[in-house]
């Protein structure tokens, strides 16, 4: 076959296709149908054909491409926040300006062997751990992250609280987080103290020294108040910290946020509550807002019509069923939009349970800083050394509190249906046990000082300086 001018061969082939009929003869030769123009030149249909075809689907091709980087930068630009950072978990994020600056501590070999050994079941990925991974709203940059434990000890970027760190304090009731919340802001010796306000009750201001000294460095009950809620937990925290603190602070910040929480052995720390209620005390003005709404009358019954539950029985206390003293501490550590929030009706009990468990366990282990009320030495230590921050006093451990002196004339039998009733709390409470120890194995392996730390927490008069 003769080949012509491709503009030639073009016109010459729709000609062909309009005229095939009329102009040329058609032959048959070798299988192939060719046909005679008045070029002269003999065409072969089907292979015409076939290269219009082939122009045809370079220019779907094309066409494809370009609708879908459009929108891949519509998605980028508009898509729901879950979504955004279920993406930004899943990509490794780039060093920031601390961690690019400092060398990692080095475990040694003998002491990380022997922490993978016995806390090897600790960190294992939960299935939840991309859903919930983004909080505070933040935008999809390093310097909006929520630092983790992990992101402290493995990249060993500090707190700093002369740039645009936040400790969010996620204060769960009747675990001692009010005496916690006092060290904050009465006993941490920083370059600018909390100033409290004796006509503001349980009110102070923690302002930051430095460049930035008119924004806060604290989110708490003691210092921002309860501006989330009262006693806001984990799913109303991340929804609103972030907003909340450009309302106090009255402009947009890049900030980055560390999450710190106490939790206390659920048996007693149900006993302690339900003395706090039936002496006359009620959280009701919690607002239990997720996805948008508070809970419903429906979805949450009162325990009680009269103002207060005053004078409750433990029985009574023991059987309403939305009494949210039950399994408090996985509930409040959890994130709720994975239930569906307080609509119990969307999924099973066994299912329900499962993630809220799972979930609280993966916001535990992400936290920057948690602590145990039954290790008061413990926690200071892993705080001080976290945030590379010191106390001025010494963390005290009562050996007996009122709950526990209870526990005495309680008959075992209704001890274990408690136990049974908040099955998830215990379950959680052991998890971080494990977990705490591992965390205090790590810092202790890591600080070359960790005796003269450990046995001088809370002495103003000894030299810190003199470690380094």
């Amino acid at each position: 076959m003769r080949h012509k001018d491709c503009e030639v061969q073009t016109d010459e082939a729709e000609f062909l296709l309009q005229n095939v009929n009329r102009k040329g003869d058609l032959t048959a030769e070798g299988g192939d149908e060719r046909v005679e123009i008045q070029s002269g030149s003999w065409y072969n249909p089907r292979e015409t054909l076939m290269r219009k075809s082939g122009r045809k689907c370079i220019c779907m091709l094309i066409i494809l491409i370009i609708v879908g980087g459009a929108g891949f930068m519509f998605l980028a630009s508009y898509c729901p926040d879950a979504v955004c950072m279920s993406m930004m978990s899943l990509t490794p994020k780039a060093p920031t300006r601390q961690s690019q600056t400092k060398t990692p501590k080095a475990l040694t070999r003998q002491s990380q062997t022997h922490i993978n050994n016995n806390n090897n079941d600790i960190f294992n990925k939960d299935p939840f751990d991309f859903n919930i991974d983004g909080v505070g709203r933040p935008l999809p940059d390093v310097a909006r992250m929520f630092a983790s434990f992990a992101d402290v000890t493995s990249q060993d970027f500090q707190f700093d609280i002369e740039d645009h760190d936040v400790i969010v304090f996620l204060h769960i009731q009747k675990t001692g987080g009010t005496i916690f919340g006092k060290h904050l802001v009465d006993h941490l010796d920083v370059a600018r103290r909390c100033v409290c306000h004796r006509r503001v009750k349980k009110r102070c201001t923690c302002l930051r020294p430095g460049p930035h000294s008119d924004e806060r460095w604290l989110f708490s009950r003691h210092s921002t108040g309860w501006k989330c809620g009262l006693h806001a937990d984990w799913t109303e925290l991340t929804s609103c910290v972030d907003d909340m603190m450009d309302k106090i602070e009255g402009q947009e910040i890049k900030r980055r946020y560390f999450y710190i929480t106490i939790l206390r052995n659920p048996i007693h720390r149900f006993i302690s509550e339900f003395q706090h209620v039936r002496r006359g005390a009620t959280w009701k003005t919690t607002r239990l807002f997720c996805n948008g709404r508070s809970a419903t009358k429906k979805e949450m019954p009162p325990c009680y019509t009269t103002e207060t539950w005053e004078n409750v029985t433990l029985e009574e206390f023991m059987t309403c069923e939305s009494n949210l003293a039950i399994n408090r501490q996985t509930r409040m550590l959890a994130d709720l939009s994975l239930v569906q929030c307080y609509n119990k009706a969307m999924m099973s009990p066994e299912e329900r349970d499962n993630t809220l468990l799972l979930s609280a366990k993966n916001n535990l282990r992400k936290m920057a800083f948690f602590g145990l009320t039954e290790q008061q030495e413990v926690n200071q230590y892993l705080f001080e050394e976290t945030f590379n921050l010191k106390f001025k006093k010494r963390f005290l451990q009562y050996n007996q509190t009122i709950s526990e002196t209870t526990l005495q004339d309680i008959d075992p039998k209704i001890l274990e249906r408690i136990r049974d009733l908040n099955r998830l709390d215990v379950e959680l409470y052991d998890y971080a046990h494990r977990l705490l120890r591992y965390r205090f194995d790590i810092l202790k392996a890591q600080d070359p000082h960790f005796e003269e730390h450990y046995e001088n927490m809370g002495n103003i008069n000894f030299s810190w300086e003199s470690l380094n």
